[in-house]
């Protein structure tokens, strides 16, 4: 496996797997799939790969950041909040050290490897 550094983790997974539970969630809602194609301003062909979990599907996020992203499926409503909500999921995902959880699953990150030992958060 491949080091990756964190930011190449959120590009690579975590944004993918966020825009594919967000999808499913606004699917529940009963949004058409071509209204969450324009809320999440992402090609309605990408909704469907989402939905039919052929996109976004390599890491699983634990119950709470699922919760989280239930919240703002809802609220996305533009892209101003697009971004906003995209944003504050990001934060939940680094700020419960479930990006650690993610990065070590997807790549050789070494053993010892800690957020403060590498100031990964920049605390």
């Amino acid at each position: 496996m491949k080091l990756l550094q964190r930011q190449e983790v959120e590009v690579y997974y975590v944004i993918p797997s966020l825009r594919r539970h967000l999808a499913v969630e606004m699917k529940n809602l009963n949004f058409k799939q071509k209204e969450i194609a324009h809320l999440l301003n992402i090609e309605e062909a990408a909704i469907s790969q989402y939905l039919n979990g052929k996109r976004g599907n390599k890491i699983e996020f634990s119950d709470g950041v699922v919760s989280e992203i239930r919240k703002s499926a809802g609220l996305i409503t533009d892209k101003l909040s697009l971004l906003r909500e995209i944003q504050r999921l990001m934060r939940v995902v680094v700020e419960s050290c479930e990006i650690c959880k993610i990065h070590k699953e997807v790549c050789d990150v070494p053993g010892e490897c800690e957020p403060k030992l590498i100031n990964c958060f920049g605390r």
